[in-house]
């Protein structure tokens, strides 16, 4: 690990929990979306053609030094149904970034992707004492600027070029952030409630 990336622990809401991903969580992964091309339009990873595609994706993330990557656990079923992490933010000392995070269609436009924003901001904010979470998505995937504006990410500007679409084509990624002392109004919006004590 980089010296300032968290350590996995487990993360719990109402509707999911956040627990370190594993390669057991790989079947639950893909029954929930690891074929659907609408999940995967817009990653940086190609579509996994199989399983055992997605399985070697997720090996490589969980040997990178600079993410921490969680499984998106459904409580009410105990399965897996997408994932996300943090990622290192090269020169900024008190940024981290929530990233690679995908759901399974069925789970899109649910209290979901909410429930586990607020799961990692808290965690980043109040438990590991981050100043600023960066998000970045595809400045093509417009339903992602949306999700991110709603929980409260302000847009800081666009990479032009960043890499390399699975297509060939190149992505610019809009870039967003949410400062520290903004996120308990956002929280509040959110939850309608304050975070507890």
């Amino acid at each position: 690990m980089t010296a300032k990336m968290p350590d996995p622990v487990v993360l719990e809401g109402d509707s999911v929990r956040l627990a370190p991903l594993t390669l057991d969580h790989v079947p639950d992964l893909y029954a929930a979306g690891g074929g659907d091309e609408e999940v995967w339009r817009w990653r940086s990873s190609p579509m996994p053609a199989s399983e055992a595609g997605l399985r070697r994706q997720v090996a490589g993330l969980l040997g990178r030094p600079e993410t921490v990557q969680f499984a998106v656990i459904l409580r009410e079923t105990g399965r897996a149904i997408g994932s996300t992490g943090f990622w290192d933010v090269g020169g900024f000392d008190t940024s981290v970034e929530i990233g690679s995070t995908w759901y399974g269609r069925a789970y899109w436009r649910t209290a979901v992707n909410t429930e586990c924003k607020v799961l990692l901001l808290d965690h980043a904010f109040h438990a590991l004492g981050f100043s600023r979470v960066v998000l970045k998505t595809d400045i093509l995937n417009l339903r992602s600027q949306a999700a991110i504006e709603r929980i409260g990410g302000v847009r800081e500007g666009t990479l032009r070029r960043q890499y390399r679409r699975p297509d060939g084509t190149w992505r610019d990624s809009a870039y967003y952030s949410i400062l520290d002392d903004e996120w308990p109004s956002h929280r509040a919006r959110l939850t309608d409630r304050p975070r507890p004590a």
